[in-house]
């Protein structure tokens, strides 16, 4: 089998080639950063519009690095939910097409199993059961994985992502967009203990997440209270330690609540997906925890970390199974798609 995959769920275009051991092909993203840069996040009529211009050359990229035509395809898979409405609509709109000329099944991905998928990918045997951690700039979840397709949730945010609130932070202190490498950059100067920032719901049982309080104490520690100087910029070793204490409360409450659903379901391995799962103090905390837990820990590598195509691979489960999607598959549907 020769499956192409289109991501266009928010501010990547990308697509992927892979086959259904699953073996990648080949896997191209156009980013769109500097677009969204001057307004310290993801703008989604700019993002639709760039999908628009970008989606065909990234999937005749695709092939061609992975020496492929059209005619060689077996299916077309597409990320269909979770993500910006206008942004998917361009890339199920290429998907349709491209599978209703040729004559293949279309077969609908879900984003977030996408990004625990990509631990697949990296792994000599099978993640599953594991408890998956999907944490980026649009989402922050915990799921029971029984299978690539069989996901429970268990746990969300209930306002902001994570990696919303490190673009948030990075504009309080003046270091620009994407916030995350940035705020990863800075942080290193800086001291973690230096404020002592909330973090929410860590001592207590539920498995949910909340950034909001975070980013607002950021705020008013730089700002003052109710933000009144709202156009102060802190000077570099102050933004150093806010950058870092920062961090370290996003990073102990994400170790938190992972050590707590693994107890909680009993399972010994821990998947994490998400741009957030590139930073390294992060993924350092992680192997801690999974030395101390004595748990299995897969990350994918930092590529492969944001978004991308090549994660749709998780198509190819549902290929082997017969399952496919029909041409009115519509953006959105959930949060997951329950087995």
């Amino acid at each position: 089998m020769r499956i192409l995959a289109i991501e266009t769920t928010c501010d990547e275009t990308a697509a992927a080639v892979f086959t259904d051991e699953p073996r990648v092909l080949s896997s191209i993203i156009a980013s769109q950063s500097d677009l969204h840069a001057r307004f310290g996040g993801v703008v989604p009529e700019i993002a639709s519009r760039a999908h628009l211009s970008q989606v065909l050359p990234v999937v005749d990229e695709a092939l061609r690095e992975a020496e492929l035509t059209l005619e060689d395809l077996t299916a077309v898979a597409v990320a269909y939910t979770p993500g910006l409405i206008g942004a998917i609509l361009v890339g199920l709109s290429a998907a349709k097409t491209l599978a209703m000329v040729l004559g293949l099944p279309l077969i609908g991905v879900n984003h977030l199993e996408g990004h625990i998928y990509a631990c697949q990918l990296h792994h000599d045997e099978d993640v599953f059961p594991c408890i998956g951690l999907v944490v980026s700039g649009g989402h922050t979840n915990l799921f029971y994985c029984q299978g690539p397709t069989d996901f429970q949730l268990i746990g969300s945010t209930i306002d902001d992502a994570a990696g919303e609130a490190f673009d948030k932070v990075a504009s309080i202190l003046g270091l620009g967009y994407p916030g995350g490498p940035v705020i990863e950059k800075v942080a290193r100067a800086g001291n973690p203990k230096a404020y002592r920032f909330p973090r929410t719901f860590l001592r207590e049982d539920r498995l949910d997440f909340s950034f909001s309080g975070l980013k607002t104490a950021v705020r008013y520690l730089v700002q003052g209270q109710n933000a009144q100087d709202a156009h102060r910029i802190p000077g570099e070793q102050e933004a150093a330690d806010v950058a870092a204490s920062f961090q370290q409360a996003v990073i102990d409450v994400l170790i938190g609540k992972s050590r707590q659903a693994l107890s909680k379901h009993g399972v010994k391995t821990l998947c994490v997906g998400g741009g957030v799962a590139a930073n390294g103090a992060l993924r350092s905390a992680l192997e801690q925890m999974a030395a101390e837990e004595k748990i299995t820990l897969v990350v994918p590598p930092l590529r492969w970390c944001t978004d991308n195509a090549a994660m749709g691979a998780v198509a190819a489960e549902r290929l082997r199974r017969g399952e496919s999607d029909p041409l009115d598959l519509d953006a959105g549907g959930g949060l997951v798609r329950m087995a």
